[in-house]
């Protein structure tokens, strides 16, 4: 992963020279445990998902529930609007 950013093995320790500068000693355990729930939970939602959608695929449709269909000729449709002139 280092190697697609184009990153040598210089550049990774000065940028983890200046996070420990930065951060100091005692916060970093902190934030690599805060990182790795944030991963975990990241890719715990993915599976999620992912498992949804490929049950959903799997799942056969069931056929939609048939209603009545009201009468064609009712009042309401036959009845002619009132229009007022101003």
């Amino acid at each position: 992963m280092i190697a697609m950013f184009g990153f040598g093995g210089w550049e990774v320790v000065l940028i983890l020279a200046v996070v420990l500068l930065l951060f100091g000693a005692k916060k970093l355990p902190d934030l690599a445990k805060g990182l790795g729930t944030g991963i975990r939970e990241f890719k715990k939602a993915t599976k999620e998902v992912t498992d949804e959608i490929q049950n959903a695929a799997n799942e056969t449709p069931s056929p939609a529930p048939k209603t009545p269909l009201p009468p064609e000729n009712t009042t309401a449709q036959n009845k002619p609007t009132e229009t007022k002139v101003v």
